[in-house]
């Protein structure tokens, strides 16, 4: 695949989940681009796996493993046999996340009408159930895979944490609040642990991306006729670039924040790649 630059991860184990998706799917790629030994982990075993061959097929060197990211001892028989394959990892991608559409209301603003209406889901419908699964994948499951795989690094001396977080995480989007709520508990969870793992030799970040058209979100943007939805309009008019981003867009990010040359002295930072999303006031 073509790289935005190459850095040097030769004999690094680099470990990702939710590696098989739309976005992670490029991080793989990468990594194993630059070197890396790459442990493709997702909910899927087959699609990880399927993944992970033609990472090979291309000349670099993954597997796949089957593993949900919010079950503790699943993790930690996956890390074994990782350790037996790869050895202790370096590099962990904690890319595992969504929303639930149980936890998704119907409308942006509240009024009698939705609450009225038995086809529609207003705030006062959202299940417990459901936040509940949102908060336990994106925070339940950045904490385990991290207290797995980081002690790796802190037996090494050395290390990399790199978590995604969203535009969420700094201004809450309307009719998911659970996602956003959570998305800006991963952000506050990576300074604390970037602090926490500072002088350990584990530097920890996240890249924060903006708007990105994936199978999670696509009943949101696109109409079933593939046009495009209200909410479509009013992200790319809030978008200073006027458009979603590429998952490609997001490489740049991620090795830059994976080397020790380009950004050994940074830890605890939450970076943006929203085409101008956060920058804008919208006047």
């Amino acid at each position: 695949m073509k790289l935005p630059f190459k850095v040097d991860l030769t004999d690094k184990t680099a470990v990702v989940t939710g590696g098989a998706g739309v976005l992670c799917t490029p991080f793989c790629k990468a990594l194993a681009a630059c070197g890396a030994k790459v442990a493709v982990l997702g909910l899927h075993k087959e699609k990880a796996e399927s993944l992970a061959a033609e990472i090979r097929k291309e000349g670099g060197e993954a597997r796949g493993f089957g593993v949900d990211v919010v079950n503790e001892e699943a993790l930690q028989a996956v890390h074994e046999e990782i350790l037996d394959l790869y050895g202790p990892c370096d590099i962990l991608i904690n890319g595992a996340g969504g929303n639930n559409p149980a936890a998704t209301a119907d409308d942006e603003f509240f009024s009698m009408d939705t609450l009225e209406d038995p086809e529609k889901k207003s705030f006062f419908d959202l299940s417990q159930e459901g936040f509940s699964k949102v908060f336990s994948l994106n925070i339940m499951g950045t904490l385990l895979p991290t207290q797995v795989f980081a002690r790796d690094m802190v037996d090494k001396g050395h290390g990399c944490i790199i978590n995604i977080s969203s535009m969420n995480a700094f201004t809450p989007l309307t009719k998911i609040p659970a996602y956003s709520a959570a998305k800006s508990g991963v952000s506050n969870f990576t300074q604390w642990l970037a602090v926490h793992f500072a002088k350990s030799g584990i530097r920890v970040n996240a890249i924060a991306p903006g708007f990105f058209s994936t199978a999670q979100n696509k009943a949101l943007l696109w109409n079933d006729d593939g046009t495009p939805t209200a909410r479509t309009g009013k992200i790319l008019s809030a978008t200073p670039m006027g458009r979603f981003g590429e998952p490609e867009e997001l490489l740049g990010s991620l090795l830059f924040l994976c080397d020790d040359g380009c950004s050994g002295f940074m830890t605890g930072v939450i970076l943006p790649v929203d085409g101008g999303f956060n920058a804008y006031s919208g006047v």
